[in-house]
């Protein structure tokens, strides 16, 4: 099989990412499990052959030189982040699968909380979770939303550019990184001077672009961003951990002030079987939060998550709790995924 049949078959499937390797069969993730595509099993030189015709001078010269590039590709089945790297054996890929389409939010079942976000004139929002549990889409979603009902200038920063957006009510203006701009730094300080409403920054990877995120939310935008934490209460901390110690009293007074909403998700397989479903962790900026976060009590926050309901707060385990309860997942999921595993398994099996 070539790559275009390969990628085909996985989007037909459904499958959320492909992994090519030397010595090893085409791979597809289909509901968080990797099965096989193909038995043919990947030489050097079929790999070598992909990156030959299907990589640019500039992606292979990055990989010759770094051992590893990150690239947007798109051809007839659809559209896909690479990551294509060196490893003992030789070339290998991962493709996450892009949507064609850029999902709403009734389809990814994301709380009505969040459309308030979308409705912010500035602050930051971030969304969180670990890699591949759609964090990605989510952003996509809530910028789609913004560009159907409002007016104004959206900049989006990536690497690289997954998600295509049109000008609708909104002008778009999608930036990749290392093709467009240096880097997120960079191209974040740069977007302040082009009258911007929203940036949407791809994820927050250093002091220098939390300290630009932070500072751009100061004066009037809104920013939109994720990181790789799996709670509220984390996700502070990691903000504020990025900052030499003498520096972290200021930066947690102006995060109190900034931000606005914190969303943490994992995606659950479902009990039928048929694709897997987001649970999510909520918290928004309530004058407890922000107290909480500019007097270092970061953790009390996830108490105060779990009393907010009435501010559109919810926990992961609630989150949980409530999918298990509707039959979407299992009891084995509920208690795998939940934070506090012993409090779910006292709290399911007292349902019966």
């Amino acid at each position: 099989m070539n790559l275009q049949e390969i990628l085909g078959k996985a989007t037909e499937k459904a499958a959320s990412d492909v992994h090519l390797a030397v010595g090893s069969s085409p791979l597809m993730r289909v509901n968080g499990k990797l099965i096989p595509i193909t038995e043919t099993v990947l030489q050097v030189a079929d790999m070598d052959k992909i990156v030959q015709e299907h990589v640019s001078n500039k992606e292979r010269a990055l990989l010759l030189s770094d051992g590893e590039t990150d690239f947007s590709y798109e051809d007839e089945s659809g559209r896909y982040r690479v990551n294509l790297f060196r490893e003992r054996m030789g070339y290998a890929a991962a493709f996450r699968v892009i949507g064609a389409r850029i999902p709403s939010f009734r389809e990814l079942g994301l709380p009505s909380v969040m459309e308030s976000f979308t409705r912010l004139r500035k602050g930051l929002v971030l969304i969180t979770g670990p890699t591949g549990s759609g964090k990605t889409t989510t952003l996509a979603s809530m910028i789609d939303r913004i560009n159907e009902e409002q007016e104004g200038h959206i900049i989006t920063l990536e690497d690289p550019v997954e998600y295509l957006h049109h000008h609708k009510k909104s002008l778009i203006s999608q930036r990749e990184i290392h093709r467009d701009s240096k880097g997120f730094a960079e191209a974040l300080r740069a977007s302040l001077r082009q009258d911007p409403d929203v940036i949407l920054v791809g994820e927050m990877r250093d002091l220098d672009t939390i300290g630009t995120a932070i500072t751009a939310a100061e004066t009037g935008h809104l920013v939109l961003s994720t990181l790789h934490t799996s709670s509220a209460a984390q996700t502070v901390d990691r903000i504020i951990d990025v900052f030499p110690p003498h520096q972290q009293a200021q930066i947690r007074l102006q995060l109190s002030m900034v931000l606005e909403g914190v969303v943490s998700q994992k995606l659950i397989p479902k009990a039928d079987g048929s694709g897997r479903v987001a649970a999510f962790e909520i918290m928004t900026g309530t004058t407890g939060v922000r107290n909480l976060i500019r007097e270092g009590k970061v953790h009390m926050l996830q108490t105060l998550i779990q009393t907010g309901a009435s501010s559109g707060m919810i926990s992961m385990d609630s989150s949980i709790l409530a999918l298990y309860r509707e039959k979407v997942i299992t009891k084995e999921s509920a208690v795998a995924f939940a934070l506090d595993q012993e409090t779910m398994k006292k709290q399911i099996f007292g349902l019966f």
